[in-house]
């Protein structure tokens, strides 16, 4: 059961969120919406505890709101559960940071030992292979996972080094950072591993790869990728950073050959 109050902010409990960075430049106009009219209450136990709405709490706190409207679920809910109820609120967003993504499903998956890659991802109603790239910097040194935390590269280039054993991966992050693109990562990730494998593990070259992949589409619409030895898990990955892209390109007013045009600058500089 559910209902719905007003409580000071001093009510409030909050617990560990995905959400661990928050820009008081962008709460202050909230916080003065709120000032105006809360169209949303926040969500929180009956003890409590906040399950979702921290950035309301933290711009009402900002601009010295004493109350909050909040609805109260007196509705029994495990730890796991709650994780999963924020962050399924918070991943599909567009401005969690991937670092946040990561911290989150690498909690999901301590707190459900018998999970795997696709029970989380079912539960985040997420694609597998999302969830596999973001879960790709626990298998990183430290080094990677801390440039990945300071947004200096993205998760897409932290999945890339995750293929490559440890010791390789801070040359690689080396390599990144003087300018070195995706693809480039890739092909180095793919020369160790053909050099470390014995003559009977090696697979032909190009099996199941290709240079351009042709996607027609009954819309009349054809989409076309190419690279250096494309997989259909490659195509996958770059359709998801494409769209992702073209969704920011659409939320800044950008035409799409100016979206062209930009894509292809930050393909020569390297990308993220």
């Amino acid at each position: 059961m559910a209902t719905l109050a007003s409580k000071p902010l001093n009510w409030f409990k909050v617990r560990s969120q995905a959400r661990r960075c928050f820009d008081e430049a962008e709460l202050q106009p909230l916080g003065e919406s709120l000032k105006v009219k809360q169209l949303q209450p926040v969500l929180a136990r009956d003890d409590g505890t906040l399950i979702a709405g921290e950035r309301r709490l933290r711009a009402a706190r900002l601009v010295g709101l004493k109350e909050l409207l909040v609805v109260v679920s007196d509705e029994p809910m495990s730890e796991s559960e709650l994780r999963i109820f924020q962050l399924t609120e918070n991943v599909h967003r567009a401005d969690l940071t991937d670092a946040e993504k990561w911290h989150a499903c690498d909690e999901l998956l301590r707190l459900n030992p018998d999970w795997n890659n696709k029970d989380l991802a079912a539960h985040l109603k997420l694609a597998e292979s999302t969830v596999t790239k973001y879960l790709a910097a626990s298998r990183c040194v430290p080094e990677v996972q801390q440039a990945l935390e300071a947004g200096e590269i993205g998760i897409t280039t932290v999945y890339e080094i995750s293929r490559a054993d440890a010791g390789q991966q801070a040359e690689l992050l080396a390599l990144k950072r003087s300018g070195t693109s995706r693809d480039g990562l890739a092909r180095r990730v793919r020369q160790a591993k053909d050099k470390e494998a014995s003559p009977s593990q090696k697979k032909p070259a190009g099996r199941g790869q290709v240079r351009r992949i042709l996607c027609p589409l009954a819309s009349g619409v054809s989409i076309s990728a190419s690279g250096n030895e494309l997989s259909l898990d490659d195509l996958i990955e770059a359709l998801g950073d494409a769209q992702k892209e073209a969704r920011k390109a659409r939320e800044q007013g950008l035409d799409a050959k100016t979206f062209s045009a930009v894509m292809r600058d930050k393909a020569r500089k390297g990308g993220a």
